[in-house]
């Protein structure tokens, strides 16, 4: 089955795309189409629990980009940096972020620049820390697939989500 196919949209407004994922064929298709459109600076929320597929998604788009390197859920880190197609990724998992001594002292702040692209797991256990979304993108487990909501916040979320529809 080609790999579009496995992924459906299932309901899109102005500034929300809901899509079902049939499987981590369907994952990568999205990512691949996602990753045409992310520009430098964006700061995209990744919100759902454990075992939702967060991390699967941050490693399909870094691939789609062509980093072939290993991709691992920055848990206990807490941060991961990848470089890849004129892009600087900076993915945080905050799961165990535990308080805001931590995210001074580890420097996070200076994450957040005009150049570097942030796919940020568990955003609300820094609120107030992180700025606010580009985009969000909310997953739900079903027994059968995941749904994806897309929602754009901002004026280049919503040309990323305008861009993306283009491509399908």
């Amino acid at each position: 089955m080609p790999l579009k196919m496995s992924l459906s949209e299932i309901a899109c407004h102005d500034n929300v795309i809901k899509l079902a994922l049939a499987d981590e064929a369907a994952t990568e298709y999205f990512a691949a189409r996602l990753s045409a459109c992310i520009q430098p600076g964006m700061v995209i929320y990744l919100i759902g629990d454990l075992g939702a597929g967060k991390t699967t998604l941050v490693r399909a788009l870094l691939n789609a980009l062509g980093y072939s390197g290993r991709v691992k859920s920055p848990t206990y880190t807490l941060l991961e940096h990848y470089e890849i197609a004129g892009l600087h990724f900076r993915h945080f998992d905050l799961y165990r972020f535990n308080s805001v001594d931590e995210w001074e002292q580890a420097g996070f702040r200076d994450e957040f620049d005009q150049r570097n692209v942030c796919l940020i797991e568990w955003p609300t256990k820094a609120q107030g820390l992180v700025p606010e979304a580009d985009m969000v993108i909310t997953f739900e487990i079903l027994p059968n697939n995941r749904i994806l909501e897309i929602r754009a916040l901002t004026q280049i979320g919503r040309t990323c989500l305008k861009n993306f529809q283009n491509l399908f």
